[in-house]
């Protein structure tokens, strides 16, 4: 069994089962960070790009090679010769994932911007019922949730112990009303970055919760969205050791100080014709 097929499969046995790969009129920005993914890249990258050629929209697939000390940048720049759409970006020195992702936005030129982690154990197929929620529910971002109650995973124990409690305690500073806001697919309409980007300044593991905060703050619609989690994957990033808690613990507390020093007195949601033109959503096919 493929891996795509193993997560149509558990995909089968969720809501919107059948989805078709037609998204919307318009162009995706995938930006893919990887961190010595060079065993794996092309082949994620091959079946990335066979998922996306099947939403029949225009695509380009930016993977970011955060500092590696393998193969990965080469091995990408392989695919880019052999696939197409593809785009590698090379950082130098590690700098954190965030830090990746923005140097990807700065390459991007979709209408949606897509973050999905290159390991894939969040499979790209699933991007067809991400689209359709996004359209349902009229959202802006949508945060892929492992703890949304149609989600299927495949992740230790004691990860999810300390993903939930992260998910609290982010709740309780934030206010985000987000089950989970670590998981490693979201989908931007590009506006909400090209505003949300130049307020972050975070590119480490809590990265996510200054975009997600800063988006909420500026009125966008923020939606969770159940995914399919498969966990038999090597987890580059998911290594967190005790000094990557602290650190993210000092970043946390330190966009709590910004993001309440940045919010505006009256958000975008107070405009009652801020959020009327959504591009796209009703191109979506049932």
């Amino acid at each position: 069994m493929t891996a795509e097929e193993f997560f149509l499969q558990r995909m089968d046995r969720r809501p919107y089962r059948g989805v078709k790969m037609r998204f919307f009129k318009g162009k995706l920005s995938v930006i893919m960070p990887a961190y010595n993914e060079g065993h794996h890249i092309y082949k994620n990258l091959k079946e990335t790009h066979g998922v996306l050629k099947r939403s029949r929209c225009g695509f380009e697939v930016i993977l970011v090679d955060d500092g590696s000390g393998d193969n990965t940048y080469s091995e990408a720049m392989s695919a880019a010769r052999d696939l197409g759409c593809t785009i590698p970006v090379n950082i130098a020195k590690n700098s954190g994932k965030g830090n990746a992702l923005k140097e990807g936005f700065a390459r991007a030129t979709g209408d949606y911007v897509i973050f999905l982690d290159a390991d894939l154990d969040l499979h790209p197929a699933q991007l067809s019922r991400v689209f359709k929620i996004m359209r349902n529910e009229r959202a802006d971002v949508i945060v892929g949730s492992k703890y949304h109650p149609d989600s299927a995973i495949d992740y230790p124990f004691s990860r999810k112990v300390l993903s939930k409690v992260y998910a609290g305690v982010m709740n309780v500073l934030f206010d985000l009303n987000l089950h989970d806001t670590q998981t490693g697919m979201k989908v931007f309409r590009r506006e909400v970055l090209d505003r949300v980007f130049p307020l972050v300044t975070c590119k480490g593991f809590a990265f996510d919760i200054e975009v997600l905060t800063n988006a909420r703050n500026l009125g966008y619609k923020v939606v969770e969205a159940p995914v399919v989690l498969d966990n038999r994957r090597e987890m580059q990033w998911g290594r967190i050791t005790i000094k990557d808690m602290y650190k993210m613990w000092i970043d946390t507390m330190a966009i709590y100080y910004r993001v309440n020093r940045n919010k505006p007195e009256k958000s975008k949601s107070s405009d009652p014709g801020a959020a009327k033109d959504h591009k796209g959503y009703g191109a979506v096919k049932r």
